[in-house]
């Protein structure tokens, strides 16, 4: 099969405090169940082509939602035909029978998204499962801008370039493979029973770099595990992301996307924020940490102005990647010291000492290390999950 070009092959260097903030009430039912920020945009459009993206949930429920963006295109996109439906079996585009749903937007199963802009769809009656993949397709018929997408999916995903098969339930036109999402960024259920929704934040660490392809071992992905249905969670990491610069395939500086990202997620209730490291160790390096405490300082102040409570993680450790030095480490020890001690933040997670080597804290533990000295691998994932105090979110 070949596989859609999502031109991000170049991007190797992915990279309690006393607010009283509160947590805003679920609006009409509705939470974040899958989510995955827009990254940039690829290509001139897809002309023709059916697109069929594989997600996967973090909470049930019993109708469902979805928002897709041409937010990456200066020009507007028309979506022919957008469907959801339920997977029959992991990491293949077949449809569970009398679960495909077409999608409408006030009505029409047509829409054109204008050039920079998001749109959500009408909500559909559907069995939404807990913890499972869901199919969303799109079909777009006509010449468009660069096309939204998210790069590093972790999850392959299928697609056909020879016309509308947006309702296929066999999935058997889909030929095709892509490790990126196209077009889809979001997706909420209603009828969960979830008291809101828990975004994660952050750059490749939080994306999955380094877990396994489609076996959803990110951390946001166990974390959702360990809520069981309590809260849904939304993925909003990109891979190379940094706080204070922009990085192409990498999306814009965490600062001017967080009101995008976080702000206007579905039921927030909770954000963990874990980024910097990408700031420290990719060029131009960012040796004063003042500029980083700025950027979480901000982050949450204007969290705590939407009642949205702000979890600060600990940045991990890196010694042994490609560029480490000790002027580097002691910017991340600056910006964790920070995290820590500052009472900024409703509740600290301390991935940096979670997943550590204990024999020399400056490294990661060997059995959780993808082998790149960056990223963990599954087992770090779970040991990172299983840091979140679960009573804080």
């Amino acid at each position: 099969m070949r596989r859609l070009a999502i031109g991000l092959a170049a991007v190797l260097l992915l990279s309690g405090g006393t607010s009283g903030a509160r947590p805003p009430a679920v609006p009409d039912g509705w939470v974040g169940t899958w989510g995955g920020a827009a990254a940039a945009g690829v290509g001139n459009g897809y002309v023709d082509y059916s697109i069929r993206n594989i997600v996967h949930t973090s909470v049930g429920g019993s109708a469902v939602r979805v928002r897709l963006s041409n937010r990456f295109s200066p020009q507007p996109v028309l979506m022919g035909h957008v469907s959801v439906a339920v997977s029959a079996r992991a990491g293949y585009p077949e449809a569970v029978a009398g679960t495909m749903r077409e999608l409408t937007f006030g009505g029409s199963p047509t829409v054109t998204i204008p050039a920079g802009a998001e749109i959500l769809s009408d909500q559909v009656s559907l069995r939404v499962p807990r913890d499972a993949d869901l199919l969303v397709t799109t079909y777009t018929p006509a010449p468009s801008g660069p096309v939204t997408y998210h790069g590093l999916a972790t999850q392959t995903s299928f697609f056909t370039r020879d016309g509308d098969f947006a309702l296929e339930t066999s999935g058997a036109s889909y030929d095709e493979q892509t490790t990126a999402w196209h077009y889809i960024t979001a997706v909420d259920v209603r009828g969960s029973n979830a008291a809101g929704t828990v975004v994660a934040f952050g750059d490749s660490i939080t994306d999955g770099a380094g877990a396994t392809s489609g076996a959803n071992k990110r951390w946001p992905d166990l974390l959702a595990d360990r809520l069981a249905g309590r809260l849904g969670v939304v993925n909003s990491g990109i891979s190379g992301n940094r706080l204070l610069l922009d990085g192409g395939g990498a999306g814009v500086n965490a600062l001017a996307r967080f009101d995008h990202d976080v702000l206007a997620e579905t039921g927030v209730r909770s954000v963990i924020l874990l980024e910097g490291i990408n700031d420290i160790q990719q060029s131009p390096h960012q040796t004063d940490p003042a500029p980083l405490i700025t950027a979480y300082r901000q982050f949450t102040t204007q969290a705590h102005s939407h009642g949205i409570k702000v979890l600060g993680a600990t940045v991990l450790p890196f010694k042994g990647w490609l560029i480490y030095d000790p002027t580097l480490e002691a910017t991340r020890q600056a910006l964790n010291d920070f995290i820590r001690t500052s009472g900024t933040f409703d509740a600290v997670i301390d991935f940096d000492k979670a997943i550590q080597d204990p024999n020399d804290p400056l490294t990661m533990r060997p059995d959780y290390d993808s082998g790149d000295h960056l990223h963990p691998n599954d087992a770090g994932y779970q040991a990172m999950a299983n840091a979140v105090n679960l009573n804080k979110l």
